[in-house]
């Protein structure tokens, strides 16, 4: 099973510690773009209407600094850096240790800067969205899906890609071939809040079962005792499964 997630606009950051070491992250086929987009990324962020040119407000314009020290900060595992209501309510730390080695495996979160990373990865803090053209790569949804196709497809197997991204993110790579048989794309109704978070409780829930379904229909079975869930099949071809998801609590 490949659970899919988008990254959160906060992240956190560290005095101390160890740079990121990008020739240890996973996928290591992603290392050329990614130093193409950090390359690039850090040229734009110099530059004195950088906020502007990444889309960034005032209350959150002092961020885009941390886009100069890619290659010095003290990096964190993603599990630690990112945060935010999806992360919340994922609550990796508080997951037992064969919970946790599931989480390792199983979960990708799609990465305007880093394309795909595991919860294990360390990363240096940054401020970029997908929905963000860089002078170089251009609009990165459109930038990082030739090189996410290959990995993404490779790394969900034989298993179900279970889809938690926003769509600013899902841009960046959709499922194709036999594999979009295997694609669940979760819905949430309501507001954006209660989505991330019910998206997060759905992440997490997958991670606490050993059981690794390989059709749609099994996995409205793992998750309906925790939430109210609605399966429908694709309305045409090359489209994904939807799966409406509410939390009973």
């Amino acid at each position: 099973m490949l659970i899919l997630l988008p990254p959160s606009e906060s992240k956190a950051t560290r005095d101390r510690g160890a740079p990121a070491r990008p020739h240890t992250l996973s996928f290591p086929e992603l290392a050329p773009a990614r130093a193409e987009v950090a390359k690039a990324l850090t040229t734009v962020s110099a530059r004195p209407d950088a906020a502007s040119l990444l889309g960034v407000g005032p209350a959150v314009a002092g961020e885009v600094g941390r886009n100069l020290r890619l290659a010095d900060a003290p990096a964190l595992p993603a599990r630690e850096l990112y945060t935010g209501v999806l992360y919340d309510a994922l609550d990796l730390a508080s997951l037992d240790a064969a919970s946790a080695r599931r989480a390792a495996r199983r979960i990708v979160v799609v990465s305007a800067l880093y394309g795909a990373v595991r919860p294990t990865d360390r990363l240096a803090p940054y401020r970029l969205s997908m929905g963000v053209p860089l002078p170089g790569p251009g609009p990165l949804a459109t930038f990082w899906r030739p090189h996410l196709g290959p990995v993404l497809a490779s790394a969900a197997g034989r298993g179900l890609v279970v889809d938690c991204r926003s769509s600013t993110y899902a841009a960046a790579w959709a499922p194709a071939g036999e594999l979009v048989r295997r694609w669940v794309q979760v819905r949430v109704p309501g507001a954006t809040h209660m989505a991330k978070h019910t998206r997060g409780l759905v992440a997490r829930a997958l991670c606490r079962t050993p059981e690794d379904p390989r059709r749609p229909e099994a996995l409205v079975e793992l998750l309906e005792e925790e939430f109210e869930v609605a399966l429908h099949k694709p309305g045409r071809a090359g489209r994904p499964w939807t799966m409406d998801v509410v939390h009973r609590g």
